[in-house]
């Protein structure tokens, strides 16, 4: 592994501001970000994302390789949480087995600004698709997750009803905000764009820093209930997405040749919603334990891509380049 990528990856401001967060829950203290503020910094961020890709996407078009990129990520969405929730099955409940494979067949849009904000300092460019494929990576994996909770459940299937899930998945908030913002910079007249840009790009990474800062925060708080359930969700939640986002880094090179897009695809592949995919199953698995799926996502995959995973797929992209 290049040790300077990774250096600098673990010297990233964005990145220290998230150990700050770990470290004034660790020490009690009285630090705080106001619920209205995180939500408003949490839309903000997506909006910006979207907005910035439907900006880059109008640019480029729908080529083949758009095409190809937008069916490969929702084929991604749809295999991960079919192949994990096998895995899952063996050692937890239905409900939770669903829940988990859900969480890490979605995406982590933090964890997408996170790769974005790397890509920036390797002064690599990525294409404005990719927040396309990252919106539309969100709805296939909690339907998976659900049909399969209704497939192995016998109890639940009349309680859940398939038609409420597909529903919920494409008019949840985060969904709703990225696609929107990715519609509107698409269509938006170049001209008149440039006129927020300074709100869209140039305090980004401000706000992003104080999103993480309250991460870390709400991961320390986490941990101790994570941690009652043993080493299983541990190796998983490291365990899987490694593989993944390996494996993603390889084959992706037979989708796109662009070094940006291809590491995208890889944190996408890699990533465990603890956003979107929570907010669905509260409404259709209630019996599923947020208290394991949250943490895992949240206080054990998401530190894991940003410190060792991110550089760990870089490599793997850049030893196969053509």
């Amino acid at each position: 592994m290049d040790f300077q990528i990774l250096i600098a990856n673990l010297t990233n401001p964005t990145l220290l501001f998230f150990v700050l967060g770990i470290i004034a829950t660790l020490v009690k203290s009285d630090l705080e970000i106001p619920a209205s503020s995180s939500k408003f910094i949490s839309l903000y961020l997506l909006f910006a994302i979207g907005f910035k890709g439907g900006q880059e996407l109008s640019h480029s078009g729908f080529t083949p390789e758009v095409v190809y990129s937008l069916l490969f990520g929702m084929l991604l969405a749809s295999l991960i949480p079919l192949y994990t929730f096998f895995i899952l099955k063996r050692k937890l409940s239905i409900s939770d087995a669903g829940a988990v494979a859900a969480a890490y067949g979605s995406v982590s849009a933090v964890t997408f600004v996170a790769a974005v904000t790397f890509l920036e300092a390797q002064k690599i460019t990525y294409g404005g698709h990719m927040v396309a494929v990252m919106a539309l990576m969100e709805s296939p994996a909690i339907i998976v997750g659900v049909v399969l909770m209704m497939q192995f459940d016998k109890e639940r299937r009349n309680e859940i009803s398939l038609k409420s899930v597909v529903q919920h998945s494409l008019t949840n908030g985060s969904v709703l905000m990225v696609v929107g913002s990715l519609a509107i910079g698409l269509i938006a007249d170049a001209k008149q764009a440039e006129g927020i840009k300074p709100f869209t790009n140039d305090i980004f990474k401000g706000f992003l820093a104080i999103f993480l800062l309250e991460m870390g925060m709400i991961t320390a708080k986490r941990f101790a209930t994570f941690r009652q359930n043993g080493w299983f969700a541990s190796l998983f939640a490291i365990v899987t997405p490694a593989i993944n986002g390996c494996v993603i880094a390889f084959l992706s090179q037979f989708i796109t040749h662009d070094i940006g897009n291809r590491f995208i695809f890889a944190i996408l592949a890699a990533s465990a919603s603890y956003i979107a995919v929570p907010a669905a199953m509260r409404l259709v698995a209630p019996k599923a334990d947020p208290g394991l799926y949250i943490p895992m996502a949240l206080g054990v995959t998401f530190p894991f891509n940003i410190t060792v995973g991110m550089p760990l797929y870089f490599l793997i992209i850049n030893a196969t380049v053509n």
